[in-house]
């Protein structure tokens, strides 16, 4: 085995998501960099992912691995040579020949997402696939109290969508920051690992402190609540981008 990392940038704006659905003609990127991977090994590759980003939802620090043994590429010439046949909205950005007991999933010990919001009355053309559009004042201090409360281990059971199955809802979150930069404003979270939705819950629910809805309080009753009826709203896809996990 040459168990072989690649790191992916990738623009989730066309593909159903990373996973493949293999049977349903949903375009996915796992389906699209396997495609590619399996033309120049002149057979059938498998990538493994660090994470099953939605339909919609994009990267800058995807993780897969996968076994490239008897390619006579050496690794650091494999970006160049795959990003040849990928399609442009996907990229590698990296790649580096690791130990067989690598696994881009469960090797992981942590992962980084951030989720965008244009908060401007004027919708930006340029943000328009890269963030959600809220065209009323935010209270930026009090969404920073707000994401005191998320930090540490928490059962985080109602910031997981409705029907998604685990055989735990315990996460531990290193980091929960807001962050301004004009008229962007940026949730940033480092944690063990997220819930199904997770990320665009817990962004929903953010919010609601951002307009006054709930105090940054109700973010421990909540928690406490395990319920997902008292958490915000799912925020849409193209607002989250996975930028990094961490071994």
């Amino acid at each position: 085995m040459r168990n072989i990392k690649l790191t992916l940038a990738y623009d989730g704006t066309n593909y159903y998501g990373f996973q493949e659905q293999r049977g349903t003609g949903l375009v996915t990127i796992q389906e699209v960099l396997e495609q590619c991977l399996g033309r120049m090994a002149g057979r059938r590759v498998q990538v493994i992912g660090a994470g099953r980003t939605d339909s919609g939802v994009h990267a800058r620090g995807q993780v897969v691995n996968f076994d490239a043994a008897g390619w006579p590429i050496p690794v650091e010439r494999m970006p160049l040579a795959i990003n040849g046949l990928l399609p442009r909205d996907i990229v590698v950005t990296d790649a580096q020949e690791v130990g067989e007991d690598f696994h881009a999933r469960k090797s992981a010990r942590s992962k980084t997402y951030c989720y965008s919001i244009w908060n401007n009355r004027i919708p930006s053309p340029f943000h328009r696939l890269y963030s959600s559009f809220l065209p009323v004042p935010l209270d930026d201090a009090a969404m920073s109290a707000a994401c005191a409360y998320l930090m540490g281990e928490h059962d985080f059971k109602c910031f997981q969508a409705a029907g998604a199955t685990v055989k735990t809802t315990v996460r531990t979150l290193y980091r929960a920051e807001v962050i301004r930069k004009g008229s962007l404003v940026q949730f940033v979270f480092n944690g063990d690992g997220f819930l199904y939705n997770m990320v665009r819950i817990m962004a929903g629910t953010l919010l609601q402190v951002g307009t006054g809805k709930i105090y940054p309080e109700a973010i421990k009753t909540i928690l406490s609540s395990k319920q997902r009826a008292l958490a915000g709203p799912t925020m849409s896809p193209q607002g989250l981008c996975l930028e990094f996990v961490e071994y």
